[in-house]
């Protein structure tokens, strides 16, 4: 029977490795993005891979390097490589439609990229909302901030998921294997391929940090609290639990604060951002709403390193074995 492997990861060099295991198993590899217009020439090798990369913005510029390198050894080996992220494509032919002097009034409200529009606009806001909140607001209102940010985002990840499921199943029946690349939160992605699919192929979920678990413990999933909130409202969007909401919005705001944010450039030696994120997961989920609100006055002026070591002494925890300071691309 053909098979999918969705390979859920977090976008970070130390997962390459691992990433380019699987990848070479399959015969096809749908990649998180959208089309590029010198995405064929970078393979080929007729432009460099900083070339192709300099027009970008790059959330992870050294992750992106790697993972061209690799696309290119598995293009080489003969794998089909496809680009595929049908919401981004929309996204960014919108930019192009208002460039040319239109406005969001001439959007047809019937066609794709109204509702692509929509859930952007609505995640951007609510986004906003909570950088502002978050300046000079009080705890509850960052808390309920964080809540709105995370509905408004879960709608957009759920319209994100579903079309790229679609573009995905249009092409599956061309191939005997195929390697799903998503980012962890997509999980909705894995049940959509399998609403779509699960009648011609075995549709499979792999969580990649599991597969490295055994180097890299304790074993524990890669949700933050953020994470776990957004999904509920993805699975979930007219479900009411207050509570557990509450405390995962104020997790989630602890949590932005202690998790290192520069990218760390060690190849997978130590598994940095991964052992960090398991790190700054198992502090939080130790803290009730009240440790939060007291935690947040303790912490919201202080940069990364200072909040760490305050959540750690109010907890009374060693510090987590860490690979030293991150190493910045």
């Amino acid at each position: 029977m053909k098979h999918i492997t969705v390979g859920f990861s977090i976008h970070r060099p130390e997962m390459v490795a691992k990433t380019a295991e699987l990848m070479e198993r399959h015969e096809a590899i749908f990649l998180e993005e959208p089309p590029g217009k010198d995405f064929e020439k970078m393979l080929t090798g007729a432009i460099s891979v900083d070339d192709y990369l300099m027009p970008l913005d790059l959330e992870y510029p050294a992750f992106s390097r790697q993972m061209c390198d690799l696309e290119k050894q598995l293009h080489a080996a003969g794998k089909e490589l496809i680009q595929a992220e049908p919401f981004y494509e929309a996204l960014l032919a919108i930019h192009d439609f208002f460039a040319r002097g239109n406005t969001p009034d001439e959007l047809d409200s019937n066609s794709l990229p109204y509702y692509v529009y929509l859930s952007e606009r609505q995640a951007t806001g609510a986004l906003l909302n909570f950088y502002k909140t978050a300046a000079a607001g009080s705890f509850d209102a960052v808390v309920e901030a964080v809540r709105q940010f995370a509905r408004a985002d879960a709608v957009r990840f759920r319209l994100r998921d579903s079309l790229r499921a679609q573009e995905i199943a249009l092409q599956a029946d061309s191939y005997a294997s195929i390697y799903v690349e998503a980012g962890t939160i997509h999980y909705f992605l894995w049940r959509e391929l399998h609403k779509l699919m699960s009648h011609s192929h075995r549709v499979k979920p792999v969580f990649l940090d599991r597969l490295i678990a055994i180097e890299a413990k304790p074993r524990q999933h890669l949700y933050s609290p953020g994470d776990q909130l957004t999904l509920f409202y993805i699975f979930h969007p007219r479900k009411a639990a207050i509570e557990k909401e509450t405390l995962l919005a104020a997790r989630s705001i602890i949590y932005s604060k202690i998790i290192h944010k520069e990218e760390n450039t060690d190849n997978g030696k130590s598994f940095f951002h991964m052992t960090d994120e398991k790190a700054c997961i198992r502090m939080v989920k130790k803290l009730s709403i009240n440790d939060c609100r007291r935690l947040y006055e303790l912490i919201r002026q202080v940069q990364t390193i200072e909040a760490r070591r305050i959540v750690e002494n109010f907890l009374e925890m060693p510090p987590f074995p860490s690979a030293g300071p991150p190493i910045v691309a």
